[in-house]
């Protein structure tokens, strides 16, 4: 057995140094064509915001509805899901949890829950309980969410601080979209390229955050792994004031590699609230199956987990 059925459970019901001057990039999106005037700002003014606004949230707390589409190019079709209510939980400096509800009825379809190394994963309707690291890849064309990690959520959640470490260079970049007549256009945005070292002693492009000219917010992160290639690509829309906070009330996360793409609607949001640390708690139920990622399932007499030492 292998985490494929955990995949088809999830399925079943999800119906489931600054540079000042500056260089020139360009990227395609998918944005419709606004008539505001361009905003400007320097490059320290871009930073400060990201070290601000990452200083701002320390947890989060929120109802979404969750949308879901797997598929593309690799797959050959594309499938969208029955859109289902969920729960959110985060605290940095990695804990998640996401909880999703069966239509209807609103029991619960699963739970995954993080520590930023391992994850828990429970499907109630089957009764599985999957343990593993948010680095296992267990990639299949045919099941795209097999790699859906909790560290996937939190990473495109939460925008992540500059760190002392790393090189934030800031770029004027161009984004083409088309006109409602399909003409394209070209919209002029700024861009943070976050530089980070890897543990070879070389660097690579870790990161962009991209900011609309418009409002000067940031509207895309991309994310790279350390071979160059785009790992989640984040989109963030619908900007609110959530007590004195900008916060964007639609978050979209795509992972290209695996080919599925998640959208988070918030209904319902608290920021910095108390999350103690039994909120982050996840026990095996009895009775379920347990499957250890790339590894046979063992039997519900298995008792605990290693990992339960980890929350």
């Amino acid at each position: 057995m292998t985490f494929r059925y955990l995949c088809r459970s999830i399925l079943t019901w999800l119906f489931l140094v600054p540079l000042t001057g500056c260089l020139f990039r360009s990227h395609i999106v998918e944005r419709t064509p606004t008539s505001a005037p361009l905003k400007t700002a320097t490059p320290s003014e871009l930073i400060s915001y990201v070290e601000t606004q990452t200083a701002k949230i320390q947890s989060v707390q929120a109802t979404v509805d969750i949308d879901t589409t797997v598929g593309g190019e690799k797959n050959g079709r594309i499938t969208d899901y029955q859109q289902i209510r969920g729960y959110v939980l985060a605290r940095k400096p990695a804990m998640l949890r996401m909880i999703g509800l069966m239509p209807v009825v609103r029991n619960r379809a699963f739970d995954m829950v993080s520590n930023g190394e391992i994850f828990k994963l429970w499907v109630p309707p089957k009764n599985r309980f999957v343990v593993g690291r948010n680095d296992a890849e267990t990639k299949n064309a045919k099941q795209p969410l097999e790699n859906l990690r909790p560290q996937h959520i939190y990473d495109a959640l939460l925008l992540r601080e500059i760190g002392a470490s790393e090189i934030p260079v800031v770029v004027s970049g161009v984004e083409k979209i088309k006109d409602p007549k399909g003409h394209p256009v070209e919209l002029p945005d700024y861009e943070i390229e976050v530089i980070r070292k890897n543990d070879h002693g070389g660097y690579f492009l870790s990161r962009k955050i991209i900011f609309s000219r418009t409002d000067l917010l940031p509207h895309r992160q991309l994310i790279y792994d350390e071979t160059g290639n785009l790992a989640t690509d984040a989109r963030y829309d619908g900007y609110k004031d959530y007590d004195g906070v900008n916060f964007p009330s639609q978050i979209e996360i795509r992972r290209p590699e695996e080919e599925y793409d998640i959208t988070l609607t918030i209904v319902k949001l608290q920021l910095n609230q108390p999350l103690p640390n039994d909120k982050f708690v996840l026990d095996q139920p009895p009775g379920a199956e347990v499957i250890h990622l790339n590894e046979p399932p063992t039997s519900s007499a298995a008792g605990p987990h290693s990992i339960s030492q980890a929350y």
